[in-house]
């Protein structure tokens, strides 16, 4: 116990410096004499900063109304087709849907040859985006918008069929309906 408490306290003198001497060593200061020169090269900077107008640069799309400079294929961020995904536990839904809210092309996995339990996997999900982007590219859309709803495993799987398909993803939107403790659930499953 003994060496324990000497231990602490040599510990504790090296920290306060008691008993040592401490060798400080200090830089030079740096002259602050400028030449003419100089000083106009800063001030010219300076004011080519001021006039340069600063870019309204973000990670985050544009809310609707607002004014971006951002363009897709010559088009804003409202006109850009939206390519709605339902991802369902036991299907994935696909629509792409114009500006103006016309349909432009329609796949699920269903459509595309899975049936039962097939339909709610990754694969069927990927097929079908691949479908829709096939047909949407066939219409002349480049650039989408996406909106997934729901929880199913094809979410991602199927904006990956979309990029695959040719699409280029703008933008992807998460809008799963979220109830604030609404309707009461089903009951769960007994296996």
């Amino acid at each position: 116990m003994q060496v324990v408490r000497n231990a602490g306290s040599w510990l504790l003198r090296s920290w306060t410096g008691h008993g040592m001497t401490r060798l400080v060593v200090v830089a030079p200061a740096q002259t602050i004499h400028t030449g003419a020169p100089r000083l106009e090269d800063a001030a010219a900077k300076q004011k080519t900063e001021k006039e340069a107008v600063p870019s309204r640069f973000s990670i985050y799309p544009p809310a609707p109304g607002e004014e971006s400079p951002l363009r897709w294929a010559g088009m804003r961020f409202e006109e850009v087709p939206v390519a709605h995904i339902k991802a369902t536990h036991n299907n994935t839904q696909i629509q792409v849907v114009s500006a103006a809210n016309v349909s432009l092309a329609r796949a699920s996995c269903g459509t595309e040859g899975f049936r039962n339990a097939k339909k709610g996997t990754g694969i069927a999900a990927q097929t079908a985006g691949i479908a829709a982007a096939a047909k949407a590219t066939g219409k002349g859309v480049t650039h989408i918008r996406v909106m997934v709803k729901g929880m199913g495993p094809g979410r991602w799987s199927a904006i990956k069929g979309l990029t695959m398909g040719g699409l280029e993803v703008v933008s992807v939107t998460d809008n799963t309906p979220v109830p604030h403790n609404g309707c009461r659930p089903r009951k769960a499953r007994r296996l």
